[in-house]
C-alpha cells in the first residue's frame, strides 16, 4: 500500500490540475439543430455569401484557429457571414467552447449532431473544415484541417468578388 501512495497522490494531482474550470453556460439557449436545407435557406436570405466553419468542442486545432475566426468574423460582417456548425458534440460542450473561444464574435452557430449537413455539404467527418458558401447557397470551396489567415482572406476575397 505505501508503494502505491505516491501513485494514487501524483494521479490525485494530475487530475485536479487538468480539470480546470467550466465556463459558465448558464442562460446560453441551445445552438438550433442544422439541416442543409435550413443552412442554405439562411444564407440565401441573408444574400451574403457564408464562411461555414465546421468544429467540435473536443477539436485541438479547432481552439488554434478559433481567434483567427472571430477576427476575420469582425472584419468582415459587413459582407460575409460567417456561421459556426458544430458536429457530434454536446450542446454543453459546444456552448463551453463559444462561451471560451468564440464569445464575442459576429458568428451565427448551429448544431449539427451527426454530421449529415457537412456530408451534404460535400465535407468529410474530420475537423475543422472551412466551407465558403456563395450568397445563392452553393459550395464554392471547401478548405480541410486548419485555415490560415492568408487563406481564409484569399477565400474571403473571392466570395465578396462573387457577389459584386
Amino acid at each position: 500500500m505505501t508503494r502505491l501512495l505516491p501513485l494514487l497522490v501524483v494521479a490525485a494531482l494530475l487530475i485536479v490540475s487538468c480539470g480546470g474550470t467550466s465556463p459558465d453556460i448558464a442562460g446560453i439557449p441551445d445552438l438550433p439543430e442544422a439541416t442543409t436545407a435550413d443552412l442554405v435557406a439562411s444564407i440565401e436570405a441573408g444574400q451574403l455569401p457564408a464562411v461555414v466553419n465546421v468544429w467540435a468542442s473536443w477539436c485541438g486545432p479547432c481552439r488554434s484557429e478559433a481567434p483567427l475566426l472571430s477576427a476575420a468574423a469582425g472584419e468582415f460582417a459587413d459582407r460575409v457571414t460567417f456561421i459556426g456548425l458544430n458536429v457530434r458534440d454536446s450542446q454543453n460542450r459546444a456552448k463551453g467552447f463559444i462561451v471560451e473561444f468564440l464569445d464575442d464574435a459576429p458568428i451565427e452557430h448551429v448544431f449539427d449532431r451527426d454530421g449529415s449537413t457537412v456530408a451534404d455539404l460535400g465535407g468529410t467527418s474530420g475537423v475543422p473544415l472551412t466551407i465558403f458558401m456563395n450568397a445563392d447557397g452553393t459550395v464554392s470551396k471547401i478548405h480541410f484541417g486548419v485555415i490560415d489567415e492568408r487563406t481564409l482572406a484569399l477565400e474571403v476575397d473571392e466570395l465578396v468578388q462573387a457577389g459584386a
